[in-house]
């Protein structure tokens, strides 16, 4: 009788987790740089509270990710080779900055750029990053992010 409660306590908490993650999975979330005032800010649509945290170091450079930056905005992805939510994310992502003018779509592997993931706190793929025009990460997500959302959080990014 002891394994059928062991074995359900698992369901229970394998479903509680699986809801947890359908529910995060993709949102874009408002990067606030640590002692900043952020007065007057614009935060992200749909965005939960608790976006996470800047550092003064999360600025990517042109160098950093082996590709011009956007005039307006990049969106930057880090991916992996065997990343089936990759291949969609790098869909909505290209097909936004293509309806953007000044946005760049920059896909960034993993892998390669291990010194870049631990610097940015890149903890699984896809991770996209929202940067502005100076390379200041302004928005992040976890997961692949809808297509209405990324267009909602580049609006406070270049607006």
């Amino acid at each position: 009788m002891t394994g059928v409660w062991i074995v359900l306590g698992v369901l229970v908490l394998a479903s509680a987790f699986g809801l947890y993650r359908r529910a995060t999975d993709g949102r874009l979330r408002a990067v606030t740089e640590i002692g900043a005032d952020t007065e007057g800010s614009e935060p992200v649509p749909g965005a939960g509270p608790g976006g996470g945290h800047a550092h003064a170091g999360d600025r990517v450079s042109a160098d950093e990710l082996g590709a011009p930056l956007g005039e307006r905005a990049t969106l930057v992805q880090f991916s992996s080779a065997f990343c089936a939510p990759c291949r969609a994310t790098r869909v909505v992502l290209e097909d936004v900055a293509g309806m953007v003018e000044g946005v760049a779509h920059v896909e960034v592997d993993a892998e390669s750029h291990l010194d870049l993931v631990r610097r940015l706190d890149v903890r699984r793929t896809p991770t996209v990053l929202v940067l502005d025009d100076t390379g200041l990460v302004r928005v992040r997500a976890a997961g692949a992010p809808r297509k209405a959302d990324v267009v909602a959080a580049l609006g406070t990014v270049i607006a």
